[in-house]
C-alpha cells in the first residue's frame, strides 16, 4: 500500500536523535526507518560525489522521497539565467537518485522579483521529462495579491508545478530571546501562507515555535486540509522544522498526534520505542 501522504525534516541526522531514532547502520537508514522523505538542503550548499548519492540510493526504501535543493549558484547567484551546463552536471551527479525523486525543490531569493519569472519558465521548460521541481518565492511582489502574484500563479498552474507554501508564522510569534530563536527568525522569510490550488502534490514547510506545545494551535488548521488532501490522493509533502532541529522529532509527534485524531487508520508518532514506526497509517 502506499503511503498516504510524504512526512519529513530538513535534514536526516542530529545529535539529539540518536536514542529516538530505530536502530540502523547509518543515520539516512535510521531516519527512513520513521520518514519517507526528506528535504536535499545538503545540495543547496555544496553537490555530492556520484558516489555519495549511491550510498545514500542503498540506505534507503523504494518509497523513500528525495526533494533535492537546486544549488545555490543556480537560484541565487545566476537567478535562474546562464545555467544550463551546471544543471546538467548537477543532474548527472544525482542520477543513482533518480527512481527516488520527489519534485526538486526550487528555493528562490528575494532577488528574484518578477522581471526574472521568464528566466524560471525557462528553466521549468528545459528540465528532462519526467524531473519536476516545486517553486519556493521570497519576493515580497508574489505576495501582494496583484498582476506579479497572479502571473506566478498562473505560470505554475500551467505547467503544473507546486507553488511551496512556508508557514512561518509560529516561528515568528516567538520571542527572540535567544541566539537559536534569533538565528532562525533571521534566516527565515516573514512572509503570509499562500497556497496555490492545483493538480501538483502540494509541498508545505512548517517553520515552528521553540516552545513545542505552543505549536499545537498553528499546526491545528494544517490537520484539516493536509486530511483532505489525502482524502482526494493528491499525496502532500509535510515537513517539520524548529529553531533548533535536535526538536524536530518531537513536534512530529505533536504533528502525527493531531492529524491521526482526523484520519483513520493513521498513526501517531512515538519516540523512544521499541520499534517506532511513521504515523502514516
Amino acid at each position: 500500500m502506499a503511503h498516504p501522504y510524504f512526512l519529513g525534516c530538513p535534514q536526516w541526522q542530529h545529535p539529539a536523535w540518536n536514542n529516538m531514532l530505530p536502530p540502523g547502520p547509518s543515520p539516512l537508514e535510521r531516519y527512513s526507518k520513521v520518514f519517507n522523505c526528506v528535504e536535499g538542503n545538503t545540495t543547496f550548499y555544496a553537490t555530492p560525489s556520484q558516489e555519495q548519492c549511491l550510498q545514500w540510493r542503498s540506505q534507503v526504501p523504494d518509497d523513500f522521497r528525495f526533494l533535492l535543493k537546486f544549488p545555490r549558484t543556480v537560484t541565487h547567484d545566476r537567478l535562474l539565467s546562464g545555467v544550463d551546463a551546471s544543471v546538467r552536471d548537477f543532474l548527472e551527479v544525482v542520477t543513482p537518485l533518480e527512481d527516488l525523486f520527489g519534485p526538486f525543490l526550487l528555493q528562490l531569493s528575494a532577488a528574484f522579483g518578477p522581471q526574472h519569472l521568464n528566466n524560471l519558465w525557462r528553466f521549468i521548460d528545459a528540465l528532462p521529462a519526467p524531473l519536476t521541481c516545486t517553486v519556493e518565492v521570497r519576493h515580497s511582489a508574489f505576495f501582494s495579491k496583484g498582476e506579479a502574484e497572479r502571473s506566478l500563479n498562473r505560470g505554475l498552474r500551467e505547467r503544473n508545478i507546486a507553488r511551496v507554501c512556508m508557514d512561518t508564522r509560529a516561528l515568528f510569534s516567538a520571542t527572540p530571546d535567544n541566539d537559536i530563536t534569533l538565528e532562525a527568525q533571521r534566516k527565515k522569510p516573514q512572509v503570509p501562507v499562500h497556497l496555490l490550488p492545483g493538480d501538483a502534490a502540494p509541498v508545505i514547510r512548517y517553520i515552528g515555535h521553540p516552545d513545542l506545545e505552543a505549536n499545537r494551535r498553528y499546526l491545528e488548521p494544517w490537520v484539516e486540509r493536509v486530511a483532505t488532501w489525502v482524502e482526494e490522493k493528491r499525496h502532500p509533502y509535510f515537513f517539520l522544522h524548529m529553531p533548533n532541529i535536535g526538536d524536530a522529532l518531537s513536534l512530529t509527534e505533536i504533528w502525527t498526534g493531531l492529524l491521526s485524531e482526523r484520519l483513520e487508520g493513521v498513526k501517531a508518532l512515538h519516540f523512544n520505542e521499541k520499534q517506532p514506526q511513521m504515523g502514516l497509517f
